[in-house]
């Protein structure tokens, strides 16, 4: 993998790739950033809470039928992807032509999924299956608190076991991720939920 922290050079990058991987905990912005790019790229966006894990009532599908799902969509030519789920890294990466990893930290990631909820408290996300409306328990939060942690060390594993020559596109907070924006010609300006 290649880590690439400059917004200019992440831009150009972006710009010829047809597969993207859009990762980072909960709150960072990977649909809202996924959906800007894909208008701008002409991507077909896939989410990975929408349209691969979650059934209505919050249900998880089966592992066998998530891996099928995330294969048939990786199989695309062109595609933006955005979720973590560390498990189908090794599906998703060989065909990646870069990744962009949202690396906030876990108070603005916190903050952002709270104003998410206010904003959507009973109603689905955009981004998530039908009949899965927005909730929040100690049990998510934790995760939030905690994935620098106990996610990122497996998801470093997996870019690192990945092909060497993978970009790797590192944004560390909303103002990176607008320069980063700006940088492709999008004058869109992510903020947190609110």
């Amino acid at each position: 993998m290649i880590i690439v922290n400059d917004t200019r050079e992440a831009a150009q990058i972006i710009k010829a790739s047809r597969r993207l991987l859009v990762m980072g905990c909960s709150g960072n912005g990977k649909s809202t950033l996924s959906r800007h790019l894909s208008g701008h790229l002409g991507l077909p966006h896939i989410s990975c809470d929408r349209d691969i894990f979650w059934l209505s009532g919050w249900k998880l599908r089966p592992s066998p039928e998530i891996a099928e799902r995330m294969s048939a969509f990786v199989a695309g030519d062109r595609w933006i992807i955005d979720g973590n789920s560390p498990g189908t890294l090794p599906l998703r990466l060989p065909r990646a032509d870069a990744v962009i990893w949202l690396r906030f930290p876990r108070l603005v990631s916190l903050t952002s999924v709270v104003k998410r909820w206010l904003r959507y408290r009973g109603k689905v996300r955009p981004e998530m299956a039908e009949g899965c409306p927005e909730k929040i328990d100690a049990k998510f939060l934790s995760y939030i608190w905690n994935f620098e942690r106990a996610e990122s060390p497996e998801i470093v594993r997996h870019l690192e076991a990945a092909r060497r020559d993978l970009p790797v596109i590192v944004l560390k907070s909303y103002r990176e991720t607008n320069r980063f924006l700006s940088d492709l010609d999008l004058e869109i300006g992510m903020t947190q939920e609110g």
